[in-house]
């Protein structure tokens, strides 16, 4: 895999100095898009689970931050001929409106050692692309959103990977992945490292490097595989299956996914021989949807992932992952779509997750989430575009410390050409 991803990196390396001669394609078919986001983010601290008593003499109670946001994406047509080229850019920008020492990392801005918010943090990068019939390579900057990996854009800025990848749509209906990533910057940081799991505190990094199948096998049915390896960390292998079935005058849709993770090589974070099961049915009818979900962990460690990135899980919807070693979570989901009633754009959200039977040292765990979500979004005219989301989420754990979290978020997005 890492051979082809190196040839796969310079053809794409080319277009950087390639002269746009033919560059028709290139520019009629670019688009720049503007995003602003604006994030208000209070949360608050109920116990100190979890903590040592030396931790807790110093523990914030409250993490409250106002910023933001400036999302900038070009993209680049393809130049014309057999292979075409192209170039794109993302710009990023983030603007403190309200902080202070003892209520920052919330996770909009960078902190600096005094303990303060930065007053604003930015970030550039490129990406470099190549096209032959329906595989794209591209080189640079990168937001994959895979099974075994998925770019984290919870807060103000998203998090970004530097590396290489091949994507491929010649066969109808299959999407072929190949992807080697070596550097990453964390959501609220504009300092570049390289990649190692969440929770570890080592001073060891390495490449990851993944692929994978997605199969659309018809329009009710969509099969995926993916394998993804950390060098030295861990390996992981998912295996994926959606279903669509009209019920009743609605739809019920399965989701069902398997993980198989275990160490590798030096095996840097410890012993990892874990499996996580899930799987979720929702019923769509009206406008209502409701949804019941099971997942399952087992064998030592919990399910490995890279540091800061969102967890491909049912789970790790709000504040808690419940992903720990031999947790057992249901959960239980309500939303509602009010166009039926005449007001397109706005819907509400409610869920509740339970986990326990997990182990954190030799002692059982039990954590819950509740979170309810309003959200609007302008459907037409001229604020189209325009968006207004209101999250509460209550969390609790008997290993962790407990949180009350209210985040307000404003969008606009903004087609420039």
């Amino acid at each position: 895999m890492s051979q082809l991803l190196k040839g796969g990196a310079g053809c794409a390396a080319l277009c950087a100095c390639m002269p746009f001669a033919d560059a028709a394609g290139f520019l009629e078919d670019s688009k720049l898009r503007l995003q602003l986001r604006n994030v208000y983010f209070n949360e608050n601290f109920r116990d100190e689970q979890g903590l040592s008593a030396r931790a807790a003499a110093t523990a914030k109670s409250e993490r409250t931050e106002w910023a933001q946001g400036f999302l900038l994406d070009y993209r680049s047509g393809f130049t014309q001929g057999t292979v075409g080229f192209g170039l794109d850019a993302l710009g990023l920008l983030g603007v403190r409106l309200d902080s202070g020492r003892g209520r920052s990392g919330t996770g909009l801005l960078p902190v600096h050692g005094d303990g303060r918010a930065a007053a604003e943090a930015s970030a550039f990068g490129a990406t470099a692309k190549a096209r032959l019939g329906k595989t794209v390579v591209k080189h640079g900057t990168l937001l994959p959103k895979t099974p075994v990996l998925v770019y984290n854009d919870a807060r103000l800025l998203p998090q970004t990977y530097q590396g290489t990848q091949v994507t491929s749509d010649d066969i109808q209906g299959l999407t072929l992945t190949l992807t080697h990533l070596d550097r990453f910057k964390l959501r609220d940081s504009t300092n570049s490292n390289g990649l190692f799991p969440d929770g570890y505190s080592g001073s060891q990094s390495g490449n990851f490097s993944y692929g994978g199948a997605e199969y659309q096998v018809s329009k009710s049915l969509r099969l995926s595989y993916f394998h993804g390896e950390l060098n030295n960390f861990y390996r992981q292998d998912f295996a994926g299956l959606q279903h669509d079935l009209p019920l009743a005058g609605g739809v019920l849709t399965g989701d069902l996914r398997y993980f198989k993770s275990r160490d590798t090589g030096a095996a840097y974070a410890g012993k990892i021989d874990n499996d996580m099961l899930s799987g979720q049915l929702t019923y769509s009818h009206s406008g209502h949807t409701v949804g019941a979900g099971l997942q399952k962990l087992s064998g030592d460690a919990g399910l490995p992932y890279i540091s800061g990135a969102t967890v491909y899980s049912f789970s790790n919807v709000g504040i808690g992952k419940f992903i720990e070693e031999d947790e057992k979570t249901w959960l239980l989901s309500y939303v509602y779509d009010f166009k039926t009633l005449g007001l397109p754009g706005l819907t509400f959200m409610t869920r509740y997750i339970s986990g326990d039977n997990g182990r954190s040292g030799s002692e059982g765990l039990h954590e819950w989430e509740r979170d309810v979500e309003l959200a609007y979004v302008v459907p037409k005219g001229s604020l189209k575009g325009f968006g207004v989301k209101l999250r509460n989420y209550v969390y609790r754990a008997d290993f962790a410390r407990g949180r009350d979290s209210n985040r307000l978020y404003l969008t606009y997005d903004l087609a420039l050409w």
